[in-house]
């Protein structure tokens, strides 16, 4: 299953996943975001269910205490909505063809940018004022990004399980 979420991913982002020295070659996403991900993936593949922290954290053999942490990150901006109680869970909060994946990367990576010198105050860079490299990272980042705007949750929506 992860081999499969960690494909689809790959694909969505347009990434030929080995560089000429056959090793893996991508951009980097934190866990948080990945996780984000992988749930918001579930949740689009039954959008009339609600998934509870313990059903997708047994899913995805994750914690269940980070993945609510991403529930209410994700549930704050407004991409899912959360219900209490029997039946509860949490469910997309509109169409899967509506929300635009780098949207979610942006969400999810808030505060956690690619290199340190693309930090909101810095970082603590000492080639500030020579470094040419900067640009070109910041400049990485938005294509990496654009190329997300382009595609929606629907897109990498997981096949529904069956019911057994």
């Amino acid at each position: 299953m992860v081999r499969v979420l960690q494909s689809r991913l790959d694909l969505l982002i347009g990434i030929d996943n080995t560089n000429s020295s056959g090793t893996i070659a991508a951009m980097r996403l934190t866990s948080f975001t990945d996780y984000g991900l992988r749930m918001l993936m579930r949740m689009a593949s039954a959008p009339d269910r609600a998934f509870s922290t313990a059903d997708l954290a047994d899913e995805f053999g994750l914690s269940r205490n980070h993945l609510a942490k991403i529930m209410q990150r994700l549930a704050q901006a407004g991409l899912i909505e959360t219900r209490r109680g029997g039946g509860g869970g949490a469910a997309l909060a509109r169409p899967a063809s509506e929300i635009r994946l780098g949207a979610v990367v942006r969400l999810l990576e808030e505060g956690q940018p690619l290199v340190e010198c693309l930090s909101v105050d810095g970082g603590a860079c000492t080639l500030e004022g020579r470094c040419r490299l900067k640009a070109r990272m910041r400049s990485a980042e938005s294509a990496f990004l654009a190329d997300l705007d382009r595609a929606t949750l629907a897109d990498i929506a997981l096949d529904p399980i069956p019911m057994r």
